[in-house]
């Protein structure tokens, strides 16, 4: 498939391309795999980060839920995360990358996108992450979520796989953990569940959200 721009003179036709496929699938089925997405030079530069976030100790062990209701389970999920942040070179890269990706939506699709958040995540062999849906529809703020992988010596029948379900529990697709490849689908209409691999496992794992604040209360990043 196309790919995100490497510099701003690559951008036009190729970004518009990509972004009006984005926006149709969406529009469509609900969900698109697009393949090398990003520079590789970016690709491999957060590749990079990640193995260094996790050899120096820097992730932490994932849970489930926000605030106060924050809490970790083992049992439904396993792995470690570190969220990204402007101030490094390679997440400032692909902040930058999807910050372009809420723009264009909020023109095609009027979703209202208000803010991104992402993780890195590692999976360690037989870890997993249990089918679950990242948000609940009326109850919460992710309405955009993507999946973005960084295993390039990933092999088949490694597992690790993204499985994406429909509504009535029918499965969908099986996605393989490619590096460089993106997976954007709409938070609220497809449970999915991450299948344990016999590897360490690389992602970024991302929402799109609307902005819930009310004069009461203001609506966390995370």
């Amino acid at each position: 498939m196309s790919t995100f721009p490497a510099s701003p003179t690559a951008q036009d036709e190729r970004c518009n391309a990509l972004f009006t496929q984005v926006a149709t699938e969406l529009r469509g089925p609900g969900y698109i795999v697009i393949d090398n997405a990003l520079p590789l030079p970016l690709a491999n530069a957060l590749h990079k980060r990640v193995v260094s976030l996790r050899e120096q100790g820097e992730m932490t062990e994932a849970g489930i839920g926000r605030g106060s209701d924050h809490m970790l389970a083992t049992r439904v999920r396993q792995d470690s995360i570190h969220w990204l942040e402007n101030s490094e070179k390679s997440e400032a890269g692909w902040i930058t990358a999807m910050e372009k990706l809420r723009l264009r939506m909020n023109q095609e699709l009027l979703l209202g996108l208000f803010s991104y958040e992402s993780h890195f995540a590692h999976y360690a062999p037989g870890q997993a992450y249990k089918k679950h849906l990242d948000a609940f529809r009326g109850q919460s703020n992710r309405v955009l979520s993507t999946v973005y992988y960084l295993n390039p010596d990933w092999q088949p029948g490694q597992g690790g796989e993204l499985r994406i379900y429909d509504e009535v529990d029918t499965e969908l697709e099986t996605i393989a953990p490619l590096f460089n490849r993106l997976v954007i689908f709409l938070s609220e209409e497809f449970p999915h569940e991450v299948l344990p691999g016999s590897f360490n496992r690389n992602s970024i794992a991302g929402w799109f959200r609307v902005n819930t604040s009310t004069a009461l209360a203001v609506d966390p990043p995370r």
